[in-house]
């Protein structure tokens, strides 16, 4: 039940729209979760029947109306409950590795750029990350709350997760070079 937890979570920041939510899976906490258009709006709906959010409509002047998702009391002890709950066992999917896996067919030089173009997108990410990092830590210490904090301290978990896996794959590469063929 976790992207109904999800959602829940960015609904106590403030109330939003399906758009909202979508918007900010996509840009806020990439690096933590992501669920599609339909996966959100079916939640959504979902939270509402279960009377953990409500909508309420806010007419649009000059543009269309907006159905605004806002959670409900219920909805936030749901949260808590779920907050102060045992972890759940993590599904573990991690198709790079399933690639690593079975990759024993390929060539010498195919199975050096299978890691090369890896290395390369993990790069990406980290540059990606360390740039939201420093914006947001800027934000977060002026803020001095706790909610940034453990915003930032989100972003962090994955930065270093990445780099952990950038090392793990320098090191591999230099070990398939010593590897006969």
């Amino acid at each position: 039940m976790a992207l109904p937890h999800v959602l829940l979570g960015l609904l106590q920041l403030s109330p939003m729209t399906g758009y909202d939510l979508k918007k900010h899976l996509d840009t806020s906490i990439s690096h933590l979760w992501s669920a599609d258009k339909a996966q959100v709006y079916r939640t959504l709906a979902s939270l509402v029947d279960d009377g953990l959010a409500n909508v309420k409509v806010v007419r649009g002047h000059n543009f269309p109306d907006r159905q605004e998702h806002h959670i409900t009391d219920k909805g936030r002890e749901v949260l808590r409950e779920w907050l102060l709950g045992p972890n759940e066992k993590q599904a573990v999917r991690e198709p790079f590795l399933i690639r690593v896996f079975n990759a024993g067919l390929l060539e010498p030089e195919e199975l050096e750029a299978l890691f090369t173009v890896r290395l390369r997108s993990l790069e990406g990410e980290i540059a990606e990350f360390n740039a939201e990092r420093e914006a947001l830590g800027d934000a977060a210490a002026r803020a001095g709350d706790r909610r940034s904090f453990l915003m930032a301290a989100t972003l962090e978990a994955s930065i270093v997760k990445l780099e952990a896996e950038l090392k793990w794959i320098k090191s591999t590469i230099k070990q398939l070079k010593n590897l006969p063929v």
